[in-house]
């Protein structure tokens, strides 16, 4: 199996961020039955998305996105000074590769820049040790979230 490098960037451009909505779609929609109508809400419009595309051909590979201020403060508990990742998905295709490790320190790296001190998530439960090993720590009860059971976490910057 031939592998492809990959590079991971901010989605500033529309045909990035229809890129990243392309892989959400594949991903949430298409693979795990999430309803399209639950999976792109209001806070795409003011969130920094990050997108991984091939180095080689630009295929996009994965994607996710940070909230911050008060984007985010609904899922943090009115905290302003924590931001909320979410939305990651990687293709089927790019699993394995480290897209995913890629993506969550990219969202990082546009929250320290925001002067943010913690990033925020909810995770689904079979990815709870992905998450764990970049630092973060669960808290909280498990809970149903577009029908798949979560948990939130976090991590301090």
């Amino acid at each position: 199996m031939r592998t492809h490098a990959y590079v991971v960037r901010v989605a500033e451009d529309p045909a990035d961020q229809e890129a990243c909505f392309a892989v959400r779609k594949e991903v949430f929609v298409g693979e795990q039955g999430v309803p399209e109508d639950l999976e792109y809400d209001a806070y795409d419009a003011v969130a920094v998305h990050v997108l991984a595309v091939r180095e080689d051909d630009g295929v996009p590979l994965g994607t996710g996105r940070l909230l911050y201020g008060e984007a985010a403060a609904a899922k943090v508990d009115g905290d302003l000074t924590v931001g909320s990742l979410g939305r990651l998905a990687v293709t089927k295709q790019a699993r394995g590769l480290g897209v995913g490790v890629a993506l969550v320190r990219a969202i990082e790296d546009a929250a320290r820049a925001r002067g943010l001190a913690a990033v925020d998530l909810h995770a689904q439960t079979h990815a709870l040790g992905f998450y764990e090993r970049l630092g973060y720590e669960a808290y909280g009860p498990e809970y149903p979230e577009a029908g798949i059971p979560h948990r939130a976490m976090r991590r301090a910057l």
